[in-house]
Order: structure tokens, then C-alpha cells, then sequence
């Protein structure tokens, strides 16, 4: 199954056309996650109270966990997401919350080494800009770090297309070209 996170809320997002883009290439069933349907909770005492008496208990079938449990096993994953203010969505920051399940997702080694527990191989980020990005720290470094060091996903790949709105910018060509490299 390939796990696809859309983090685009716009109806004629350029992420989302060029993350279909690259969906087209794979085979196999796609689930998708639609992030702004999601009302996610707020990560207050409360919600680490009830998560951590979870896991204690080892009730990882419990809805809480049904994103996580999606996200690990995923044969791959490809994440949409716009790039905003140096970053990405907010939205995508609540869903990582919401996967970084201890026993699901990742676990410690003796040592206290994080050890991935995810099944994906790769992992597939999509980004566009309207103007330069001007550092990849804060959006696809953090998901990269992310996958590399708590997930165990080897293969993280990053997909953009920038300057999209800069005067003058050929918007179809920066996208076609995005495209052809897929």
C-alpha cells in the first residue's frame, strides 16, 4: 500500500498536481490522508496521559493509534506539502505528533537509540514554492530526519518545484520539467 499524506488544502494546488504526478508511477493500492479532514487533538497533558497508558497497556489498536499504524505500514509513502514560511502546513507538524508512537512507529534501542519500525523502504516529499526555497532545515531536513532517525526509512527523497510565482516565472514549464524527472 502507498501511503499518501496531503497536506494541500488549495483546489488547484501545484503540489497536489505534481504529487499525482508521481502517484501515477507507482502500482498498487494509494490510501490517502487528507490532513485538513482531520480534527487532530491537542497534545496537552491530558492527551500524553491517555496516550502513554496506552502504550503501557500495549493497546495499539486503539483508534488514537490508526494513523501510526497506517504510516508503518506503508510499502511507501509520499507526503504533499506546500511550502509556507520556511516550512510546511501546520497541519503536517500535528500529524508527525500523531504517528510518533513508541511501539508502532519506532522504539529505543538499550542504548536509547531510536530503531524505526516502519515497513516503507522510501519515502517521497513533494513541495512547491512561489518563490525560492530558500533552506531545506525546516521542511524536507525535518521530515528527512525524521524518517532516516526514528522511522527507519532509508530512501527520502525531496520533489520540488520553486519560483512559481516570481514575475515572468513559465509556471507550466517549471511544473512540466518537475514532472518529467519522476
Amino acid at each position: 500500500m502507498i501511503l499518501f499524506v496531503n497536506a494541500c488544502v488549495r483546489e488547484r494546488s501545484r503540489t497536489l498536481r505534481v504529487a499525482k504526478k508521481l502517484l501515477d508511477t507507482f502500482d498498487g493500492e494509494i490510501k490517502e490522508v487528507k490532513l485538513e479532514k482531520i480534527e487532530f487533538p491537542v497534545v496537552n497533558e491530558d492527551f500524553i496521559v491517555r496516550r502513554d497508558a496506552l502504550e503501557n497497556e500495549g493497546k495499539y489498536d486503539d483508534p488514537l493509534f490508526s494513523l501510526a499504524r497506517d504510516f508503518a505500514e506503508a510499502d511507501s509513502i509520499v507526503i504533499a506539502a506546500p511550502y509556507y514560511d520556511l516550512s510546511f502546513p501546520a497541519m503536517l507538524k500535528q500529524y508527525f505528533e500523531q504517528i510518533n508512537v513508541l511501539g508502532v512507529t519506532f522504539t529505543y534501542s538499550d542504548t536509547g537509540i531510536p530503531q524505526g519500525l516502519c515497513k516503507a523502504k522510501s519515502l517521497y516529499y513533494v513541495t512547491t514554492a512561489g518563490g525560492p526555497i530558500i533552506s531545506d532545515a525546516f521542511g524536507f531536513g525535518y521530515v528527512k530526519a525524521l524518517a532516516n532517525t526514528f522511522y527507519g526509512i532509508e530512501e527520502v527523497y525531496q520533489i520540488k518545484a520553486e519560483g512559481l510565482d516570481i514575475i515572468g516565472a513559465d509556471v507550466e514549464s517549471i511544473l512540466r520539467d518537475t514532472c518529467s524527472d519522476l
